[in-house]
């Protein structure tokens, strides 16, 4: 029974950490679209991974401040997240994050020519799923011994 009930936690916990991903996601995807257009059109490009880079950056801070708040609470009450040890896990993912999201920006936009929109879609799932398992096995396992 016991496993059970930490199936049923993981999967609520997974569920508020696709809300959380999702407008995380959103704040990403809005970001890269006004910076590329406002900011970094003039420069081709390069203004493509400046925005995108400025978009994953404004979404990973939305993610990790909802995600100490609101989805990894058993985190929340152990205070796990919020080290500084913590953070900087945190951080490393985000940064391996954000370098597979200019991985794929690169083949979906410059090697396949694709629309920038629409690749960044298929590379946020992606990234998605290596945060939140690399963030849960990490930063906000669950140490309960069986």
């Amino acid at each position: 029974m016991q496993n059970k009930e930490r199936m049923k936690a993981l999967f609520r916990e997974f569920s508020r950490y696709l809300v959380v991903g999702g407008t995380a996601f959103l704040v990403d995807y809005g970001v890269l679209y006004l910076s590329k257009t406002f900011l970094f059109d003039s420069i081709g490009d390069t203004g493509v991974y400046l925005a995108t880079a400025l978009g994953f950056l404004a979404g990973l801070t939305y993610n990790y401040i909802l995600s100490l708040i609101w989805v990894f609470q058993s985190a929340k009450d152990q205070k796990k997240g919020r080290t500084v040890g913590a953070f900087l896990v945190f951080a490393v993912i985000g940064a391996i994050g954000l370098l597979l999201t200019e991985g794929g920006m690169f083949l979906g936009y410059q090697l396949l020519h694709m629309n920038y929109m629409v690749v960044k879609l298929f590379v946020a799932a992606f990234v998605l799923l290596w945060n939140y398992g690399a963030r849960k096995i990490l930063i906000f396992r669950d140490d309960k011994s069986e």
